[in-house]
């Protein structure tokens, strides 16, 4: 299944928007999905959001991890390990957030994903 998914996310990156960009919207919209569970704590699907958009965001992080890793990949190496680092901790905060779900531990992890978006889209 997993690599059915990177397959699909590589063949969407090269037939449409650039791929920086592609990623850069993959992140803001994980971000805009933990935001709207955040500012929506009380609602009675929160559960059902909370683990869908939790889910999507492990499985972005995930392909970033698989990406990164590659003996291949064009990055400096120093920006991958940063990225791999940052990685880890957003897996470390998932699993967290998924056994004590509190609304304030989402922050973090849109605010990275809203960084490193604006980064991939150079502001």
């Amino acid at each position: 299944m997993f690599a059915q998914q990177l397959d699909a996310y590589r063949t969407i990156q090269k037939s449409t928007i650039d791929g920086r960009e592609l990623e850069a919207h993959v992140l803001v919209r994980a971000a805009q999905m933990l935001t709207a569970c955040r500012d929506n704590w009380s609602a009675a699907d929160r559960d059902v959001r909370l683990t869908e958009a939790l889910k999507f965001n492990q499985k972005l992080w995930s392909l970033f991890q698989a990406e990164l890793s590659k003996s291949d990949n064009p990055l400096p190496r120093n920006i991958r390990e940063d990225i791999l680092s940052l990685s880890a901790f957003i897996d470390k905060r998932i699993f967290d957030v998924m056994a004590f779900p509190e609304p304030q531990k989402l922050d973090i992890i849109v605010a990275i994903n809203i960084n490193i978006a604006a980064g991939l889209r150079g502001q």
